[in-house]
């Protein structure tokens, strides 16, 4: 595995750096009572994360939303978070990008990484790919992620310090966490 110290990596002036959001099977739906977005925006929808649709509003389509899912919504074990983790920062590493924080919690994950712009949502699918590989390794036969995920563009200085204190704030929720300066994880890479 690469080292990740300063001394071993230039700087790269054209990277970005990304908050990316991942989320497990089912982890959040359509319908949701904690709130949720149609998929570009394409439907006007009441409330958010941080302010709920009033309880019932959305209840149908939640319940038509479950009805269809092919089997249950993926939770992680505190040992399955480790593999995903493991396994998500050692392919990122791998393939080059500077990872500063990792948490993996029951049902999503947030990591925050300099990738270059035109591969990171490669990047992120080809990590994806590895935690399942492992996962399935490890004896775990099920849908693990949700399609998509969210990699948004971290616009300052500030705003990475915010994404990065968050991040380890999930530590809080029994998620496994990494930050920079952590041992990297002894494991075969994908």
């Amino acid at each position: 595995m690469p080292d990740q110290s300063a001394e071993s990596e230039p700087i790269r002036t054209d990277w970005l750096w990304y908050h990316s959001t991942i989320g497990t099977y089912g982890s959040w739906l359509p319908g949701d009572p904690r709130g949720f977005r149609a998929r570009h925006h394409r439907e006007h929808v009441e409330g958010d994360y941080h302010r709920p649709p009033p309880p019932g509003h959305y209840e149908g389509l939640f319940t038509a939303t479950r009805n269809k899912m092919c089997r249950s919504a993926t939770t992680l074990s505190t040992a399955q978070r480790r593999i995903v983790g493991e396994a998500l920062l050692g392919k990122l590493v791998n393939l080059g990008a500077i990872v500063t924080t990792v948490a993996v919690a029951e049902q999503h994950v947030h990591l925050l990484a300099k990738m270059p712009p035109d591969a990171s949502r490669d990047w992120i699918g080809k990590a994806k790919i590895n935690a399942w590989y492992r996962l399935r390794d490890a004896g775990c036969n099920t849908k693990l992620w949700a399609k998509r995920g969210r990699n948004e563009i971290i616009r300052s200085r500030e705003h990475q310090l915010r994404v990065h204190r968050y991040i380890l704030r999930h530590a809080e929720v029994e998620a496994w966490v990494w930050k920079w300066g952590d041992a990297m994880p002894e494991q075969r890479l994908g």
